[in-house]
């Protein structure tokens, strides 16, 4: 079973119609409730629960607490490749841009790595663009392997794979994955994404579940916030992770909420999601998902990140780099994906999180045996 089940069964709701109908008395019977289900959900994220984000931010920090103690999770990012065979109307990757195009040797992953290393960090996601001719399996084998080295968890955010192929990653130390669908709106999906094997809108919807079969001990997912109606596209992020964490009861299912940055195309959201609406999110997600990590990247303001520390973030990114390499070289800006926004080192971010009476977590697990 896919979850494309779920989209195919609320392919005809009226969402504008049910947001409408919501009112505070329905937030409130809803706010009471212990156990959430679907519509529970969307009266969490009607404009309506916009009036009760004090008492849901309040449920979703106690929620937090009860689940993951006072604790921040750290991990940090490495573009080792900017090519990409797709084109995607938003993101700085796409094929037709004119940016300057490089993968990172071995030898330059190594230095990375030990760069990265240096700074106490642990936990390493590792990204490439969409392209296998670029990053064929046996680079991506070699690049686990060698942050293994360094890195007691190494995860990835690259193209679409067969399960057979996480698992062979898998075997080489990769234990999570990241993957965004981006939008779970199919027509506005076509729109976007224009040409490449990302137009396949359900070969990446089912890759975090093959990730999940192939023995990934993390799989996060994620809606681009600004591509599509953002309320729809966080119920069926939503859903989704329920449904992941349900089927895969060994997966740590995370969900990410990245909001659309600049990125050096001439591209612009068509839904734009204030601060005030992030936070609605946010507390919606951690009400239905209780057990679920929520990740808060680089993209949003260090001051923000640092008022979100409380409401329902479990996990945060820290001196990211969003082009190729960057941390044992300088980064260089034309080869970026898109634009951060909190800009502070490792040292910054821990001082911040131990400032707001939370604890950084560079390392939550390790293999036995």
């Amino acid at each position: 079973m896919s979850f494309y089940s779920f989209i195919e069964r609320f392919r005809d709701f009226d969402f504008t119609g049910f947001f409408t109908s919501v009112d505070e008395q329905a937030v409130q019977r809803t706010l009471d409730r212990e156990h959430l289900d679907e519509l529970d959900l969307l009266i969490l994220l009607s404009p309506a629960a916009g009036g009760c984000l004090e008492a849901m931010a309040q449920k979703a920090h106690r929620l937090t607490v009860q689940h993951f103690g006072h604790t921040i999770q750290l991990f940090i990012p490495l573009y080792v490749s900017n090519f990409c065979a797709n084109h995607c109307a938003y993101c700085g990757f796409n094929r037709t841009n004119a940016i300057h195009r490089r993968t990172l040797s071995l030898a330059e992953i190594e230095a990375e790595a030990r760069a990265i290393a240096a700074t106490g960090m642990q936990h390493i996601l590792f990204l490439t663009g969409e392209s296998p001719a670029a990053t064929p399996m046996a680079y991506l084998l070699d690049v686990a392997a060698c942050l293994k080295r360094h890195f007691a968890s190494v995860s990835i955010e690259i193209f679409p794979l067969a399960e057979e192929a996480y698992r062979q990653l898998r075997q080489h130390g990769v234990d999570g994955m990241t993957l965004f669908q981006e939008t779970y709106d199919e027509a506005v999906y076509r729109r976007v994404h224009l040409a490449g094997r990302k137009t396949d809108f359900r070969w990446r919807l089912d890759a975090p579940e093959r990730g999940a079969r192939a023995g990934f001990r993390a799989v996060n997912i994620g809606a681009l916030l600004g591509l599509a109606e953002p309320r729809r596209d966080i119920f069926f992020t939503a859903l989704h992770g329920r449904w992941l964490a349900d089927t895969f009861l060994d997966t740590e299912v995370s969900i990410s909420l990245p909001r659309f940055n600049r990125t050096g195309t001439a591209f612009q959201p068509t839904c734009v999601v204030d601060d005030r609406t992030f936070v609605q999110f946010l507390t919606a997600l951690r009400l239905f998902l209780p057990r679920a990590g929520i990740t808060i990247s680089t993209r949003e303001s260090a001051s923000f990140r640092d008022r979100l520390l409380h409401l329902g973030a479990t996990r945060y990114s820290a001196y990211s780099r969003t082009g190729v390499g960057g941390y044992a070289a300088a980064e260089d800006p034309d080869s970026r994906q898109f634009e951060i926004t909190d800009t502070r080192t490792v040292n910054e971010v821990i001082a911040a999180i131990v400032a707001g009476g939370c604890q950084p977590v560079f390392k939550d697990w390790d293999i036995i045996g």
